[in-house]
C-alpha cells in the first residue's frame, strides 16, 4: 500500500503537472513504449490533463498485440492436434487468428489449457508423459527469464514431452525501427520500467544518440509517468537526448544479471515479425541450438504457415502510433472486446481495449 499511496497522491500529481506545464514551450510527441503504461494513462486521464503542446503516441508495448497472425495460426494448428495439451496465459485465448481463436479451438475438443506460469505447462508434462505438452511463449524481456527457465528445467529434469512455442520480442531493436521510419513522429520515449528491471539501460544510449531521442525509464503508477514526462519534456526543452532512470526503486542499470545469464544460455537474438508492422531484424529470441529439441514450431512442423492481415483491421496502425484507438471506424462498433478485428482489443495490455475501458465515444484524446 505504501508504494500505491505515495505515487498516486493527487496534490504531488498536481505539482508535477504545474512543472510541466511551466516548462513547455511548444509541441511534443512523446511515446510510451509499454501497454501496460498505456492503460495507466488512459486510465487515470493523463493524457486528458497535460498541456495540449504534449501529445502521447501509444507504443507497440503490447505483447500479446505484436504477436504475429502466422504465430497465431501455428498456435491454433498445434492446440488442435490429438493428443496435444496447448498451454497458454489467459489472454492469448481470445486473439483472433486467420479463422478462429483458441476459445474456438477449446469448444472443438482442443484440450487448451489456461496457466499462470510456464513451470505450470512443464509440471502438467511431467503428470501426463503420454501427452504432448505445448506452452505459448509470448512477451518481452520481462517475461523471457521464466520461459527461459521453464525450457531449462525441462532439459535438466529430462521432460522430453515438453515444448515451447517461442515468439519473444525486445524493445531496443523495435525503438530503433520506430525513430527509422519516415513516418515517425516520436520526439521521445518512456521506456518500460519492467522490461529495464530485467535488461537494464545498457542497451538505450546508442539508440538515444542515433536518434537524438531522449529516453526515460518510467514505472507504472501515475506520478511515475507525470514524472517521466516532466523528464523527457525538460531534456527535449534543453536539447538534450540522453538516458534517465526515472524509476531507480525497481531498475538498477545492470537489470537483473542472474535472468540475463538464463536468457543467453537458452536463447539466441534473431529475426522477430511484429503483427501489423512487419520484421524487424534482431528483434526477438529464439531457442538456442542446445535447446531447439523444445521448440514446438520444429517439433510439429509448423513453420510453413504463411497469412496475411486482414484489411478491416487497423491495428497496425494502431501500434506504430499512426492511429488512435478512437480514430478507428471500426472501434466500438464493428470491433469490442467480444467481436474483436484484432489483439489490441482483446489484450489486458492493447491500447484499444484501454480506450474502450476508460474512453467513452465522443471523448478525444489530447494532442
Amino acid at each position: 500500500m505504501k508504494w500505491v499511496e505515495e505515487f498516486g497522491d493527487t496534490r504531488l500529481a498536481l505539482r508535477v503537472l504545474d512543472d510541466i506545464r511551466a516548462s513547455v514551450t511548444r509541441p511534443w510527441a512523446l511515446m510510451e513504449v509499454c501497454g501496460g503504461q498505456t492503460h495507466s494513462l488512459i486510465r487515470h486521464g493523463i493524457d486528458q490533463v497535460l498541456p495540449k503542446e504534449i501529445e502521447l503516441i501509444h507504443g507497440p508495448g503490447c505483447p500479446v498485440c505484436v504477436t504475429p497472425l502466422e504465430t497465431i495460426d501455428k498456435a491454433l494448428e498445434i492446440a488442435a492436434t490429438p493428443g496435444v495439451i496447448f498451454c497458454s496465459f489467459g489472454d492469448m485465448l481470445r486473439v483472433p487468428g486467420s479463422d478462429r481463436d483458441l476459445f474456438a479451438v477449446r469448444s472443438e475438443g482442443g484440450d487448451v489449457r489456461v496457466v499462470y506460469s510456464p513451470l505450470d505447462a512443464l509440471t502438467l508434462a511431467g503428470e501426463n508423459p503420454d501427452r504432448e505438452v505445448v506452452f505459448f511463449g509470448i512477451g518481452f524481456e520481462t517475461t523471457a527469464p521464466p520461459n527461459a527457465m521453464a525450457v531449462h528445467q525441462a532439459a535438466r529434469r529430462g521432460v522430453p514431452n515438453f515444448s515451447m512455442l517461442v515468439s519473444h520480442v525486445r524493445v531496443p531493436p523495435a525503438l530503433e525501427a520506430i525513430m527509422a521510419s519516415p513516418t515517425c513522429r516520436v520526439q521521445a520515449f518512456l521506456a518500460a520500467g519492467h522490461v529495464c528491471s530485467v535488461m537494464g539501460t545498457g542497451e538505450y544510449p546508442a539508440v538515444a544518440k542515433k536518434y537524438r531521442v531522449p529516453i526515460v525509464v518510467t514505472g507504472f503508477e501515475p506520478l511515475d509517468l507525470l514524472e517521466g514526462i516532466r523528464r523527457a519534456v525538460r531534456q527535449l526543452e534543453q536539447g538534450l537526448f540522453e538516458v534517465d532512470n526515472a524509476y531507480p526503486r525497481a531498475v538498477p542499470a545492470e537489470g537483473n544479471p542472474t535472468a540475463k545469464a538464463m536468457i543467453s544460455d537458452v536463447f539466441e537474438v534473431t529475426d522477430r515479425a511484429w503483427r501489423g508492422i512487419g520484421t524487424i531484424p534482431d528483434s526477438g529470441w529464439r531457442l538456442s541450438e542446445r535447446y531447439r529439441a523444445f521448440d514446438a514450431e520444429h517439433r510439429f512442423d509448423v513453420g510453413r504457415i504463411s497469412t496475411v492481415e486482414p484489411r478491416e483491421c487497423r491495428a497496425g496502425e494502431v501500434l506504430q502510433g499512426l492511429l488512435k484507438p478512437d480514430e478507428c471506424e471500426a472501434f466500438g462498433r464493428a470491433c469490442t472486446p467480444r467481436t474483436p478485428l484484432g489483439a489490441t482489443m482483446v489484450s489486458s495490455e492493447g491500447a484499444c481495449a484501454a480506450y474502450y475501458r476508460y474512453r467513452p465515444l465522443g471523448v478525444s484524446s489530447n494532442g
